[in-house]
């Protein structure tokens, strides 16, 4: 199964003509989850290779506005594109996010009219009085329900801190297990953990055949865990006929933070294969930077160093930072310094540090047993 990011937006407080507001896509097989939201999402959807039609989840890491104000407009794109095109059907849509994130929907597609032509659910995370100042607290009580279910709106859950795991356990297919964890922002923010299930290991043709074992179904059923017995009556077990399982690919992507809150995001992110994590300021901004809860190359780097994994992607910049394509020999704010923090960070962990840019895709491959 293929899988691969795309970044729509890799900027921070709004978009501008040089990077979109914060919005990336993870594609599997089809499939395409959308990571934030921010104002302009659908246009930047356009301009890319991905398809908003096959957007089936859609996780906000935060309610500030570059990261939500997209929302509304993309759903009723997305409803616009259905309508035109009566062969394009849509399951529910489900939203995952902060508390409050249901009632914003409610409001603004009611106060406009928007009739959207499929269902959605939002799912909502309850925070804890430690994620975010005083303020932050204050605003969220302003989001208490409000009013009936939209017309198309699904009742969702509220899902609330697994205090055990000290994560939110948000979803599990035959394919994926979706987690949550939290993030000290000026608001309540999260980070989302996509861990696919272990593969199992390529079949021991060799030993099949020599116990007359032909291709077919049985080799299916070895494959999916199941044991078979032969005319002869000897029984054999996959364990016995299975190479060493393929890991699962992880994910992990942290909306804005400045720190991380207990040690579930740690433990839960460990060997991720691609970790995304903002980079607003350069180092040499650090106390701004902290005192509007976000991070530095330098505080990326000890997060993906602390969690041993394998590649870190910076994004979320601020817009003083113009992508490399347009910067000029001599510019101050220079996106290619803060790639050096990162890398000089983690100099020695063996980390690949890379610099997203709108419209870049990362392809995420599977990392084979030897």
């Amino acid at each position: 199964m293929s899988m691969d990011m795309t970044f729509l937006g890799t900027g921070s407080a709004y978009p501008s003509p040089h990077r979109g507001a914060s919005a990336l896509v993870l594609r599997t097989d089809g499939e395409s989850w959308l990571f934030d939201c921010g104002e302009g999402t659908q246009t930047q959807l356009m301009k890319s290779q991905l398809r908003a039609g096959r957007i089936t989840k859609v996780f906000i890491s935060h309610l500030h506005g570059d990261h939500l104000f997209g929302l509304p407009g993309l759903l009723c794109t997305v409803s616009l594109n259905t309508n035109a095109d009566p062969q394009q059907t849509l399951n529910c849509v489900d939203i995952y996010g902060p508390r409050g994130l249901r009632h914003f929907l409610r409001v603004t597609l009611g106060l406009t009219g928007s009739q959207l032509l499929f269902p959605y659910a939002v799912h909502e995370l309850e925070p804890t009085p430690d994620q975010s100042p005083e303020d932050g607290q204050l605003s969220l009580e302003m989001t208490a329900e409000c009013g009936p279910l939209h017309s198309q709106e699904q009742p969702g859950r509220t899902i609330s801190l697994d205090v055990s795991s000290d994560c939110y356990h948000l979803f599990e297919d035959e394919k994926f297990m979706v987690k949550a964890f939290r993030l000290f922002h000026r608001i309540p923010s999260f980070g989302f953990c996509i861990r696919e299930h272990d593969r199992p290991g390529k079949l021991k043709t060799h030993l099949l055949k020599a116990l007359g074992v032909k291709p077919g179904p049985l080799y299916g059923r070895l494959k999916a865990g199941e044991s078979i017995t032969l005319e002869s009556g000897r029984v054999v077990l996959p364990s016995e006929v299975l190479g060493e399982a393929i890991p699962g690919r992880k994910v992990c992507i942290f909306g804005d933070c400045s720190s991380v809150l207990g040690e579930g995001p740690l433990r839960l992110c460990n060997g991720a294969d691609v970790l995304v994590h903002e980079a607003t300021l350069g180092n040499e901004h650090r106390e701004k930077a902290v005192g509007h809860g976000h991070s530095t190359p330098e505080m990326a780097a000890a997060v993906a160093r602390a969690c041993c994994a394998r590649r870190l992607v910076l994004y979320h910049f601020s817009q003083r930072y113009k992508p490399s394509s347009l910067q000029k020999e001599g510019d101050e704010d220079n996106v290619s310094e803060l790639k050096k923090q990162a890398e000089e960070a983690l100099r020695d962990n063996g980390v690949e540090v890379t610099v997203a840019e709108d419209f870049l895709t990362l392809p995420i491959p599977l990392v084979r047993p030897r």
